[in-house]
């Protein structure tokens, strides 16, 4: 056979050990390096050589022969379907001998090998995989076991539907034939293997293979055998399972859940850090997983304050280390969280929540504060008895020594915020009157997380202004906040200005009186923060401009707030991703400030534009380009486009004419990235409304690539991208009117399936896909008029859940226009239609509301011999009432 032919040549292996040797030497020439390789890659046989060194290359150092395994793996991802059959065999032959390796290293890096392996070629494509595995369990050589199992928990971990599948040839399926082994070694003497062995089971938790189903008495036993296991790893691994359990399987852990729960109480306060950790996350997942209170509620004397000792910092905690950061350190690279825009989106719920925290370190200080704000979700204030002598007490220790408890204390009362303020609410005045000195406390870390906790009782503190000292409180917490963004430490200023935005949502217009004191201090911090904090900095001027609006709209403010944002505007490179805050901040101002802005529009206008141009060069050509591709430019620019539209109104006519946005903007709408598209689709519906003229000759194209987001494969795709389009074909249709006609009928063929599947869509597709379908039919009721009966009624359905809003009268303007041109076609469908009409509250429009008179009464004499009186008996009364104000 050619592969056993095949051997390496002499010199070959020479210079490709030698090639690994350089490599893997800390003060390598990389580039010079990757570039050979990459021509040794040419080679057909170069994994050939790179699978014969880990194997078999006995004289040649391990760190050279694993630097071959895991280049090995690199390259079969992307190559291995193009090697010839025979060096597939090769590989795979060579790789199976080597599962008993006498070396660990060894062993591990065939085992992630061979996991690759299988992701490329499925267990079927490798019979004689599964057969060196099962002889190496079997096998009491401890070599051979730990290199099988540890490929095997690496199959469990990447691909492990893969074990629980039919293999063609094979009576059981893999898991079937592995698991009563696995279930044996947690009883094995070597700690390595009771760990690979649980590890792997727990893969299966969430996808439940029968094999794990019928042994769950058996699993069940072993965890409870393993939990008093001597390695940490182990003991980890246990909470991990019945932290998996709850959440996807509770029924299995009823009868033992007094068991667990005092087992997960213990290890909750394991020495080791990552048991406790693993064992703090069930607390939340019994919470979140709605399960019935009294298996936890005798615990909570208990289990509280474990949680409040492990929400002290712990003394290795790397926020200590950079908690005295001062503000004058220049930020690192490491320091700068990746940020994530969120592309612009018409309607009433944008499902997409961002996740605050995405790059900071989970640890056990947050998960037990989590555990604690799940906890009084669900038990509101029966937790207060219990925890708040806890908290009197650490708060009432004075001393340096004891700040950590203090401040744990004050992540508490953030923490219950939310689902204590029943019970709190009495107290409440007196807890902020305690919290505002402490925004001057000396330790730092007090600082800021005064800052957060009283970010929590920002609604309270809003409600509260009208009342006797409730004013007088509010102005302290907002110049207490003032005073800590521009705190020397960056930690405090953080903390500062993300409560300051919080508090600014809530306050919205009671902002008013303090704006000018407000953009004295931002804009004094503006001039000392860091590269990180200016971000979120950047987040609070824009919450301020959404929160006050107009407001901001007087030269006094203006003077203070755009100077240092204009001349930071010209700073930043067309590369520089600083820029993206600073667009999102600008959105919000044009928006606030409306016509205001038209000042400072032009310029901004110009650099969206330029922004857009050189990143679609740079997507065919970086080095014209001179920038790296980056596609959040074109989203945040396109966004910022919207926001100037918005708030200029027929104000931008002028920019528009004399740019290429038209033919940009239609790139856009056809671009590969969704939220390139959300957001083009959302600007393209935003310029309908105020300067359509400027859209032609391409409105034909613009219907038809919107119309493309409709299609069924395209809303499961990318649901947001279907709303926008839906609204913008919406908007579109009532600016042109007739140019409208060629794909109305392409148009509904989308709609209708959206209001007949409404059920688990996003609400706000299923409103644009009515208020869209109610506009088509007004201006082009004869086309829509003959196909009525086919969706009258889950398109009235969704209508009758829709807010009073001019959309909505011209959705129902549509709807009177095909029904006084197929009144037959909507009859059978009337009480759904009745409903419809009764959902109206107030109809602003005079016209409207005698046109849907005339509807009514129309079929009223229309159905006779008591018909109508049969049609209003299915309505419930309140809707019969209000439809008497339509004359029927």
């Amino acid at each position: 056979m050619a592969a056993a032919l095949w051997q390496p040549r002499e010199d070959g292996l020479r210079e490709i050990c030698a090639l690994l040797e350089q490599q893997i030497s800390p003060n390598c020439d990389q580039q010079r390096i990757w570039q050979k390789l990459q021509q040794y890659n040419q080679l057909p046989d170069f994994n050939n050589y790179l699978v014969f060194i880990l194997a078999r290359a006995e004289g040649t150092s391990l760190e050279v022969r694993q630097a071959a395994g895991l280049l090995l793996k690199n390259n079969l991802r992307t190559t291995f379907g193009s090697l010839s059959s025979s060096y597939k065999q090769y590989i795979k032959s060579e790789l199976l001998p080597c599962l008993g390796a006498s070396d660990r290293t060894i062993r591990s890096t065939v085992g992630t090998v061979i996991s690759v392996l299988v992701q490329l070629e499925r267990v079927a494509g490798w019979p004689e995989l599964l057969q060196a595995l099962a002889q190496c369990l079997a096998s009491n050589d401890f070599n051979h076991m730990e290199g099988a199992m540890d490929a095997i928990y690496k199959i469990c971990e990447d691909i492990p539907e893969e074990l629980d599948a039919d293999v063609p040839g094979l009576t059981e399926r893999p898991i079937n034939v592995f698991m009563p082994r696995l279930l044996q070694f947690f009883q094995s003497p070597h700690a390595i293997l009771r760990k690979l062995a649980l590890g792997s089971i727990n893969q299966f938790i969430v996808v439940m293979p029968t094999a794990l189903f019928t042994s769950m008495d058996q699993y069940l036993q072993g965890l409870f055998h393993l939990a008093r296991d001597p390695s940490a790893e182990v003991r980890k691994l246990v909470c991990s399972a019945f932290v998996q359990l709850i959440e996807v399987r509770p029924s299995f852990l009823e009868p033992h859940l007094r068991n667990v729960i005092e087992y997960l109480l213990q290890a909750n306060q394991d020495h080791d850090d990552e048991v406790s950790l693993e064992a703090c996350e069930f607390w939340s997942a019994y919470c979140e997983g709605n399960l019935p209170p009294d298996g936890l509620r005798e615990y909570l004397p208990h289990l509280i304050p474990v949680l409040l000792s492990n929400m002290a910092y712990a003394d290795d905690d790397e926020t200590l280390f950079d908690a005295e950061e001062d503000e004058s350190l220049p930020d690192r690279d490491q320091d700068l969280k990746p940020r994530f825009h969120t592309s612009r989106f018409h309607g009433s719920d944008n499902t997409e929540e961002e996740d605050e925290d995405t790059v900071n370190v989970w640890n056990l200080r947050k998960c037990s504060a989590a555990g604690l704000d799940n906890l009084s979700n669900v038990f509101g204030d029966e937790i207060l008895a219990t925890l708040m002598p806890l908290i009197q007490q650490k708060l009432s220790s004075t001393g340096d020594t004891s700040w950590k408890e203090r401040e744990a204390a004050v992540l508490a009362i953030g923490a219950i915020a939310e689902g204590c303020i029943n019970g709190l609410y009495p107290y409440l005045p007196e807890i902020v009157s305690f919290l505002i000195p402490l925004l001057d406390d000396k330790f730092p870390l007090i600082r800021s997380i005064t800052c957060w906790t009283i970010s929590r009782f920002s609604k309270f503190i809003i409600q509260n202004m009208g009342h006797k000292d409730g004013y007088e409180q509010f102005d302290k917490v907002l110049m207490g906040l003032l005073r800590r963004i521009l705190d020397t430490n960056k930690r405090v200023q953080e903390a500062a200005c993300s409560a300051f935005a919080t508090l600014e949502e809530e306050a919205a217009e009671e902002l008013a009186p303090r704006l000018e004191i407000i953009l004295q201090h931002l804009l004094c911090a503006y001039g000392k923060y860091q590269r990180r904090n200016l971000r979120i900095l950047y987040d609070a001027i824009g919450t301020l401009a959404d929160a006050v609006g107009s407001e901001l709209n007087q030269p006094k403010f203006l003077d203070i707030l755009m100077p240092p944002l204009i001349a930071k505007w010209q700073e930043l490179s067309n590369s520089d991703k600083d820029l993206f805050p600073l667009l999102e901040c600008f959105t919000s101002i044009a928006q606030a400030l409306g016509p205001g802005f038209s000042q400072f529009a032009e310029p901004v206008f110009q650099r969206c534009i330029s922004l857009i141009e050189i990143q679609q060069t740079a997507k065919v050509d970086q080095v014209t380009a001179g920038v790296q591709y980056d596609k959040e430019f074109i989203v945040c620019s396109l966004d910022l486009l919207s926001g100037l539209t918005e708030g200029l109104g027929s104000g931008i006519e002028t920019l528009v004419a004399k740019s290429n946005l038209r033919d940009l903007l239609l790139q856009c709408c056809m671009d590969q990235a969704t939220d390139i598209r959300q957001s083009a689709l959302a600007l393209l519906g935003d310029l309908a409304k105020v300067c359509p003229v400027h859209l032609h000759p391409r409105v034909p194209d613009f219907l038809r690539v919107a119309a493309e987001q409709l299609n069924t494969a395209a809303v499961k795709e990318a649901v947001s991208v279907a709303n926008n389009a839906c609204w913008a074909i919406g908007e579109l249709a009532v600016q042109v009117r007739q140019e409208i006609a060629p794909i109305v009928l392409t148009v509904i063929s989308y709609l209708v399936p959206i209001l007949q599947n409404a059920e688990g869509l996003n609400k706000s597709l299923r409103e644009n896909s009515a208020i869209t379908l109610g506009r088509l039919a007004w201006i082009c009721p004869e086309l829509v008029a003959p196909h009525v009966e086919h969706f009258i009624q889950p398109w009235c359905t969704a209508l009758s859940m829709i807010r009073d809003d001019f959309e909505k009268e011209d959705a129902f303007r549509g709807l009177c226009a095909i029904v006084r041109a197929n009144h037959t076609g909507a009859v059978n469908s009337l009480p759904y239609l009745c409903k419809a009409i009764a959902s109206w509250h107030e109809i602003r429009s005079e016209d409207l509301h005698n046109e849907i008179c005339q509807v009514l009464t129309g079929y009223k004499q229309m159905l006779q011999n008591g018909a109508w009186e049969q049609c209003m008996s299915t309505l419930d009364p309140s809707a019969v009432q209000r439809l008497s104000r339509f004359g029927v």
